[in-house]
């Protein structure tokens, strides 16, 4: 328990006030989860839905989910009435299915798009050439209940901290351009989520205005 608390304390002495901290909370007890919520930490990620589900009615209301991990389709009737955001938009299907279900409990679902970034084939995302042709095709403008809020990335997961830093630059180029292109006066349009335990700090430079983090926080698994 202290551990957790102390780790928070350093982070946040790390962490500039404008970046926002999800602890990534995937396989921890809700007793972990607790301790960090008492330093007053609202934002909490998961990687799969049934660990999510079966955690948030044990846990205060007012935590924000964000959903980090994979998401198939067949798995966003559970988390569309209560998620505050999904990182892990990563194809214009996933999207249209998002907006279907949230539209049937009359939310509006904040998403960011997952772009691939990475050097490993095992990382899922968009390509600019398809966030291109999503968006050129006129078929978002059709969907009122989500509201896509910026990027996510996952760096190659190397020791290189140039590879990575590289990885973390295209990502916020890639923002940049779909911001200027489609959404100039789109406000919401503001989130660079990139930055995990072993490379936030070089996130953080490039860009990153989310950062999540895990075992910096928690330990390691």
């Amino acid at each position: 328990m202290s551990d957790i608390l102390t780790n928070i304390t350093t982070l946040r002495q790390q962490i500039p006030s404008s970046v926002k901290l999800v602890a990534v909370s995937k396989t921890r007890p809700v007793g972990d989860i607790l301790v960090a919520y008492s330093t007053g930490l609202r934002s909490f990620g998961e990687n799969r839905v049934q660990e999510l589900l079966s955690k948030k009615d044990q846990l205060p209301a007012d935590i924000e989910w964000h959903l980090v991990g994979h998401l198939q389709t067949n798995k966003v009737k559970s988390v569309v009435p209560f998620i505050s955001m999904i990182q892990s938009v990563d194809s214009f299907r996933l999207l249209k299915v998002i907006n279907t279900e949230a539209s049937r409990v009359s939310r509006i679902v904040k998403c960011l798009l997952q772009i691939f970034i990475a050097s490993e084939e095992s990382k899922f995302g968009f390509s600019m050439e398809e966030l291109h042709d999503m968006f050129d095709s006129g078929q978002i403008a059709g969907l009122k209940n989500v509201m896509i809020c910026g990027v996510m990335g996952m760096a190659t997961f190397t020791e290189n901290s140039e590879q990575v830093s590289g990885e973390f630059r295209y990502l916020k180029r890639c923002f940049d351009t779909l911001k200027n292109d489609y959404m100039p006066g789109n406000t919401e349009f503001r989130e660079i989520s990139m930055g995990m335990s072993g490379d936030y700090k070089l996130a953080i430079v490039e860009g990153s205005t989310l950062v999540r983090i895990g075992s910096l926080i928690f330990g390691q698994r």
